[in-house]
């Protein structure tokens, strides 16, 4: 089994050089949440030059909306959601330094294309393994668009919140490299 790597969030373009396609890691840090909606209310902000409700700069955003904490607990079930409903606002919030993605199933051309030009990264995590995936958040702060419910902006704190490199800031794509190796179509 390979090496896991451990990284801390926020990321520098050091770390995100670092990481390539295939890499199993651990983040432990800060990372944001925000699905489509929020994403959204976000690129609209930076459309009109305002300030967002966090400095993207560096940052990880968590594609998810967690499911209501039960007594307690941090948290609810926190899987991924799929990714590709972001393509349309990720390279705009790429471009004023967000530097890395969290979600399951593949990104656009645009996006990959965003995450070469400014170094940014996506991390797949495992979809259907939410509940086991919120053991690695050890808080949950709402910061933002709190009428959005579970879709509203989270500060998560994370220990070893387990992801693999899906695409990489060199060009690298699992997915499409795991179709030619295995030969699925």
């Amino acid at each position: 089994m390979a090496e896991k790597k451990r990284i801390t969030a926020p990321l520098t373009d050091e770390v995100v050089q670092d990481l390539k396609i295939g890499d199993n890691v651990l983040i432990s840090g800060t990372i944001y949440t925000a699905r489509d909606a929020a994403h959204k209310r976000l690129v609209e902000l930076v459309d009109k030059g305002e300030q967002l409700p966090f400095d993207v700069k560096g940052q990880i955003i968590y594609f998810v909306g967690p499911t209501p904490a039960k007594p307690g607990e941090v948290i609810g079930s926190a899987g991924p959601t799929t990714s590709y409903r972001m393509n349309i606002y990720t390279p705009r919030l790429i471009a004023v330094g967000q530097k890395g993605m969290i979600g399951k199933g593949e990104m656009g051309p645009e996006v990959v294309a965003a995450m070469k030009k400014h170094k940014a990264v996506y991390l797949s995590a495992v979809g259907g393994a939410g509940a086991l995936i919120s053991r690695a958040i050890t808080a949950s702060e709402i910061v933002a668009y709190e009428d959005l419910g579970a879709e509203a902006i989270r500060k998560l704190t994370v220990k070893d919140f387990p992801v693999i490199v899906a695409l990489d800031c060199h060009g690298g794509n699992l997915y499409s490299e795991g179709i030619a190796k295995y030969g699925v179509k």
